[in-house]
Formats: C-alpha cells, sequence, structure tokens
C-alpha cells in the first residue's frame, strides 16, 4: 500500500513537472517582453532628448552668431533669403515652408514615418529654440553675442556643427537641405556628410554673396560653413573611430585574457608564420575605441617587452561594442 501510494505520489510529481514549464514559459516570455519594451521606450525618449539639444545648439549659433551679423549659413533658410530678394512678395519663412513641403513628401516615401515624424519635431523644435534664444538673450543680454565677424563665423559654425551633428547621428534632419543631404549620402556612402553640405552650403553662400553684393560677408559666411562642416564630421563619425592593432608575442593568450578581461574588448587569433624563422605564431587582432589604447599598450609592454605590434587608425567600426550595422550613417 506504501509502495502504491509512493508510486501515485512520484507519478504526480511527474506531471507537475511536466506541466510546469509550459506555464513556466509562457510567464517568462511576458516577463522577457516587458523589459524590453520599456527599453525601447526608454531609448526613444533618449533619442528625442539628444535631437532637442542638439536643435538648441544648432539655434543658438544661427539666433546668436550668424543671423544677426547677416552671415548667411547656407541651406533652406539661405536659399529662402535669395529668392526673397527677387520674389519679396513672398516672406522668406513662407519661401521655407514652400521648400520643405516637396523634400518632407520625398523623406516620407524614402525614409518612412518614423523619419517624417521626427524630422517635423526637430523642424519646430529648431524654429521654436531659435526664436526662444535670441528672445532671452534680447530680453538678459544682448544680440549678437559678437559684431566681430571672424568670432561669430567660428562660433556660429561650432554650435551648428554640434547640434546638426548631434540630429543627425540619431538618424534624423531638421528638413531642409538635411533631408537632401541624407538623399545623396544614402546613394553615394562613399562621400562623407560633411562633404555633401560643403558643396551645397558653400554653393549657397557664394550665390548669396553676389546677390547681396558683400563679398567679404560672402567670405566670413564660408568660414563659417567650413568650421561646421568639418566638425560635423567629428561628431557624426569621431565616435566610431578606433584603433586597430596586431600584436605579435609570445605570450598571446595571457595578453588575450587580460583583454578580455580587463578592457572588455574582442580579440581575433590569427595564426601567422615568421617569414625568417618560419615559426608559427597567433597574431592577436584587436580594434579598441581610443581611450582605451593606452591600457591596452600597459598590458601588452607588461605581458611581453619584447612583442611586436602593429598600429593603425580605423575612421569605422560595425559590430559588438561599437556602431550597429543598421545604423544610417
Amino acid at each position: 500500500m506504501k509502495a502504491s501510494e509512493k508510486n501515485m505520489n512520484e507519478r504526480t510529481d511527474e506531471n507537475r513537472n511536466e506541466r510546469a514549464p509550459a506555464g513556466g514559459a509562457g510567464n517568462t516570455s511576458a516577463a522577457d517582453g516587458r523589459p524590453a519594451k520599456r527599453r525601447k521606450v526608454r531609448e526613444q525618449i533618449l533619442r528625442y532628448i539628444v535631437i532637442t539639444l542638439g536643435c538648441f545648439c544648432l539655434g543658438a549659433g544661427i539666433a546668436l552668431f550668424l543671423d544677426p551679423n547677416k552671415l548667411a549659413p547656407g541651406g533652406i533658410s539661405g536659399v529662402a533669403i535669395i529668392l526673397n530678394k527677387f520674389v519679396p512678395k513672398i516672406s522668406t519663412g513662407l519661401w521655407m515652408l514652400l521648400l520643405n513641403i516637396p523634400l518632407l513628401i520625398v523623406g516620407l516615401v524614402v525614409f518612412g514615418k518614423d523619419f517624417l515624424f521626427s524630422t517635423v519635431y526637430a523642424t519646430v523644435m529648431l524654429s521654436a529654440a531659435t526664436d526662444l534664444i535670441a528672445w532671452l538673450f534680447r530680453l538678459f543680454w544682448q544680440v549678437p553675442l559678437t559684431d566681430d565677424l571672424l568670432l561669430a563665423a567660428l562660433f556660429g559654425g561650432l554650435l551648428s556643427a554640434a547640434g546638426l551633428g548631434l540630429v543627425f547621428r540619431n538618424n534624423c534632419t531638421t528638413g531642409g537641405l538635411d533631408i537632401a543631404v541624407k538623399l545623396i549620402h544614402k546613394k553615394y556612402r562613399y562621400v562623407s556628410v560633411g562633404v555633401i553640405f560643403l558643396i551645397i552650403d558653400f554653393l549657397v553662400a557664394g550665390i548669396s554673396a553676389i546677390v547681396f553684393r558683400s563679398l567679404d560677408i560672402g567670405l566670413y559666411a564660408c568660414i563659417g560653413i567650413l568650421v561646421y562642416s568639418l566638425l560635423m564630421d567629428v561628431v557624426i563619425y569621431g565616435g566610431n573611430g578606433a584603433k586597430l592593432v596586431y600584436i605579435v608575442s609570445d605570450a598571446p593568450d595571457r595578453i588575450a585574457a587580460r583583454l578580455l578581461s580587463e578592457l572588455d574588448v574582442g580579440a581575433t587569433n590569427i595564426e601567422g608564420m615568421g617569414a625568417y624563422t618560419g615559426e608559427r605564431k597567433k597574431v592577436i587582432l584587436v580594434a579598441v575605441k581610443k581611450h582605451l589604447y593606452p591600457r591596452l599598450r600597459d598590458i601588452v609592454r607588461e605581458e611581453d617587452p619584447a612583442a611586436f605590434m602593429i598600429v593603425g587608425a580605423a575612421k569605422e567600426v560595425y559590430g559588438l561594442g561599437f556602431r550597429s550595422h543598421h545604423d544610417e550613417l
């Protein structure tokens, strides 16, 4: 009787164990889904915070340095100013709206609804930030912050680069010619965003200098454009740069272990052979962010002072720990 009860209890426990994973798996799946959704929401909130910060930086450059000193920053605003010269019945703001409408439609078709929503948000935020910053500084300080055209071009370009770079890095634009630049960059990936902006904005600045018959203002505008175009490449691409290091050592396992544990970077072992000695050795290949390179060099020096190390610059790195392959830029 006791044996029978024991067998029955064992079968009952087995049935419970068989049923438990089904319910447990469902609960685990639901639990796993909630953190993923929360993480996605947090990522989107962080994305729009950075876009907003970028709009305020760009708005500060325009409101405090470029616009009050009549330095055409290029882009749609520069084109609108030029067209307003020829057709004064249509205001500059209306020209900007008319020029933006077809570009937004093209952006919707090519980049999708999320791109359109973020672009409209950034366009409105940039306009609001520019007006708000100008109003606040007129109320409590002065506008422009400097009458020196060179300083205005330099600092206006610097703030514009920081702002527009942050916006572009988050797969967004502030409307206008930004969309045209993204379209060109999508087709010609080997041409950097900064160079495309440079060509278009120099063209706009050159035309504005002719239209307004002021070579000095046109040249200073070109200086500002050059500053923000070059710096924008640093903002967009700089964080993805790295050091590419080849390490030939008699202690490859110890070096690789310390790289993995202390720097939390991946490494690849490549089979190599000395051309002179014919000796087979492991060659460690590692891509490391620039701020981590001094520590990597110390690790190699500590483990094998005689190690042979080749260090190069990697402009872009895609994969774990770096930029995703799905990133637009």
